[in-house]
């Protein structure tokens, strides 16, 4: 089986893009009528349905906090999300790992305070696969939670960045992913620059370490672009149906 080359000789990669460059990201909100609130996102060809329900009230007691809210984050993968068919029961070790490192990116973030004794549960369907999957579910989970009206300091952010072919690149599809490249995703917020999540496949030399979370920082910024320009839309078209 012969090899793939992940970068031509021009600095292309295997998808026609720069290295620097993002695929393109296409989202919208208010996507479920039963949610709170709701975000479809697609990263390339990888697509992402995501759901908020609440603040409400804690669906068992012993998990209640009297001064604020918890987050609880399920995440699943569509059996038919991939060419190989898989279905993952929700104890599925990987699944509740990937919950997880969402919940750790949002708890900083959520001003819980606001809603003591409270649930704000955040479902996430991974639809279709084709790599940067945790920076897809991210990123949807925060435009769901902006149209629920959870009140959030920040935005936050997520990119995925690796070295393809000895090339830092970012926004990785499922065939770079696949190839033993050293990457890390890291959710950040726009605004300081804070990172609330710093999440890491593979080792990697700490002298690249640095370079990727540049990149990924970049990467970040120009997603919050494209989310800030979805949710100022929707804020326009609610407004404009008011005023009618």
């Amino acid at each position: 089986m012969s090899r793939v080359e992940l970068l031509t000789p021009e600095g292309l990669r295997v998808d026609g893009r720069r290295p620097a460059e993002l695929r393109k990201i296409t989202s919208t909100t208010a996507v479920l009528s039963q949610a709170d609130g709701s975000a479809y996102l697609e990263h390339g060809n990888t697509k992402v349905l995501a759901a908020v329900y609440g603040p409400r009230e804690a669906r068992h007691r012993t998990l209640v906090v009297h001064d604020r809210a918890i987050i609880n984050v399920e995440f699943n993968i569509a059996p038919f999300s991939t060419g190989e068919r898989r279905r993952r029961g929700k104890n599925d070790k990987r699944l509740l790992e990937m919950a997880s490192f969402i919940k750790q990116s949002f708890e900083p973030v959520v001003i819980t305070t606001l809603y003591p004794r409270s649930q704000v549960d955040i479902y996430l369907q991974v639809i279709q696969q084709d790599g940067g999957v945790l920076q897809a579910c991210i990123n949807a989970a925060t435009m769901a939670l902006i149209d629920a009206g959870v009140a959030m300091t920040d935005y936050v952010c997520a990119c995925t960045a690796g070295w393809v072919e000895r090339e830092a690149a970012i926004d990785l599809n499922h065939i770079e992913e696949s190839s033993d490249t050293s990457e890390v995703t890291i959710a950040m917020l726009p605004k300081s620059g804070k990172v609330t999540l710093a999440q890491m496949e593979s080792r990697l030399h700490v002298d690249k370490l640095e370079a990727l979370f540049t990149l990924a920082g970049e990467g970040c910024k120009q997603i919050h672009q494209v989310l800030d320009r979805t949710i100022r839309n929707r804020a326009e078209e609610l407004a404009q149906k008011l005023a009618v």
